[in-house]
């Protein structure tokens, strides 16, 4: 993946350009993450692409790959807050403190989606940004396989539920789980009210 896309916001703002993305909107439990990543200039990820286009394997390879060559930082909004705020506006909360976590200031940002928040820098949305700028796709590889590793931990805690396997997404094993071990402290509640109605179209009884 070429910096083509980001040339113009490179000449404008300078080297200091940021790409955010995140990784659990739709998951039933943990937290929503977000990261946020500035490249150095002469960073190469070999590879690099949207991350839910990458296996598993070349995930974690290019985040070490990130972490030691650019500037990067992550920010959680926990279930509690995304019950209390909604997911978007929890999105949005995790986007400002993977911004405000780096150890600079982005002269300016691309956001993949259409919708972002209030951030402290200026910015900008990118429809499928993560398939189209590598400061983009460089986050989405570090949200998700960050999100992935505490779905992972929480595993270990909590084996019953089988988290490392569906990562917290809503599939009829996850709903099975669910039913039989009931909503344990780290799921979304606002995500459930419709819990027994699911219970009951699934014939899970």
């Amino acid at each position: 993946m070429n910096r083509d896309s980001e040339a113009p916001y490179l000449e404008e703002y300078g080297p200091l350009l940021c790409g955010i993305d995140e990784a659990g909107r739709g998951p039933l439990c943990g937290p929503v993450c977000a990261a946020a990543v500035i490249l150095g200039p002469e960073t190469n990820l070999d590879g690099l692409n949207d991350s839910k286009k990458l296996s598993e394997a070349r995930r974690e390879a290019l985040y070490e790959q990130i972490i030691t060559s650019a500037y990067w930082g992550v920010g959680l909004a926990e279930p509690e807050e995304i019950d209390r705020l909604n997911i978007l506006h929890a999105t949005f909360l995790a986007m400002r403190r993977a911004v405000e976590s780096l150890p600079v200031l982005p002269s300016f940002a691309l956001v993949d989606g259409n919708r972002v928040g209030e951030l402290p820098c200026p910015s900008i949305c990118v429809v499928k940004g993560d398939a189209l700028c590598p400061s983009i796709a460089a986050a989405s590889v570090l949200a998700k396989v960050t999100r992935d590793r505490l779905m992972q931990a929480l595993d270990k805690e909590y084996p019953q539920y089988l988290l490392a396997k569906h990562k917290g997404y809503p599939t009829a094993e996850h709903y099975r789980r669910i039913f039989t071990y009931g909503v344990a402290p780290f799921y979304r509640k606002s995500f459930l009210k419709n819990l027994e109605q699911h219970r009951t179209d699934s014939n899970f009884s």
